[in-house]
């Protein structure tokens, strides 16, 4: 099979796999985010670990970070069911679990332990935490909002899309080349463009939020979006790598593929729930 279709088969499936556990249910939902993350943070975990720690830390450090946002999804759905019960016995048990690596950076003998523990915990903020965040997005109050999901998805694909093909044509002035040599501010500029008006056509079939909010967060997406593939470029080049994993043939791995992702839910996150509280 040659390297496009490779590619193309590859990026059918994983849409298709990604669009189902989005609009099946809140549970798909759910489900298919944990193993996102999940398998997010082993190529982290492989990539920054690599041959120091054994197979079964680099399982107990996927563990232990994803666990939040198996926790903020759980709470999500059944908090207001008993909210006396579920986050106390969540963070009863997941506190802690947080301290055991110091224990075992201790008595392990590593040359390194707090650089182990550093790219441990910086697991979980660059990973972890965007996808609690994404379930705040994805989940209020008991209501399942999928178009929002999908909406982010949309805009950040139309983004890239934009910026590299336009960017291919007329891309002249580099945008960062000590990270990423190839991306011109002229495809980023584009980008941005693009997305703004792939968001107001948005709006019109999403109407779960207004144009203008939907325009605000076409912006979020085409700079943090852009911001968050640098971000990883930046730790590829650091650890002197090309890709993050070969789980997805043609395209790298997961995390290759969620960068932008990653990046923008913060953000994305926060202007929501400032639009909601006020």
């Amino acid at each position: 099979m040659s390297g496009l279709m490779t590619r193309l088969v590859t990026a059918i499936f994983f849409v298709a796999i990604v669009l189902g556990g989005i609009y099946t249910n809140q549970f798909t939902f759910g489900i298919l985010f944990l193993v996102v993350t999940m398998l997010c943070l082993w190529e982290f975990y492989q990539l920054t670990f690599n041959t120091t720690k054994k197979l079964w830390y680099k399982l107990f450090a996927v563990l232990i970070a994803a666990y939040p946002v198996y926790l903020c999804g759980f709470l999500s759905i059944h908090y207001h069911d008993a909210p006396e019960i579920t986050l106390p016995l969540g963070l009863s048990i997941y506190i802690p679990l947080l301290f055991i690596p110091f224990l075992i950076e201790l008595f392990g003998k590593a040359k390194a332990p707090f650089t182990n523990l550093g790219w441990l915990y910086g697991g979980m903020v660059y990973i972890s935490i965007p996808f609690c965040c994404l379930m705040t997005i994805a989940l209020q109050e008991g209501q399942y909002f999928p178009n929002l999901v999908f909406g982010i998805l949309w805009l950040i694909w139309t983004n890239d899309t934009a910026a590299y093909l336009i960017g291919s044509m007329i891309g002249k002035t580099p945008l960062f080349p000590r990270i990423s040599p190839k991306k011109t501010w002229e495809g980023s500029i584009s980008g941005v463009i693009v997305t703004i008006l792939m968001a107001v056509g948005l709006s019109y079939v999403f109407t779960e939020l207004a144009m203008p909010e939907w325009m605000i967060i076409a912006v979020l997406v085409a700079i943090f979006g852009s911001t968050g593939d640098l971000v990883e470029s930046m730790l590829k080049r650091s650890l002197g790598v090309k890709d993050s994993g070969k789980l997805l043939p043609g395209h790298g791995g997961f995390l290759d593929r969620f960068d932008a992702f990653i990046f923008v839910l913060p953000f994305v996150a926060a202007y929501l729930m400032l639009i909601r509280l006020f």
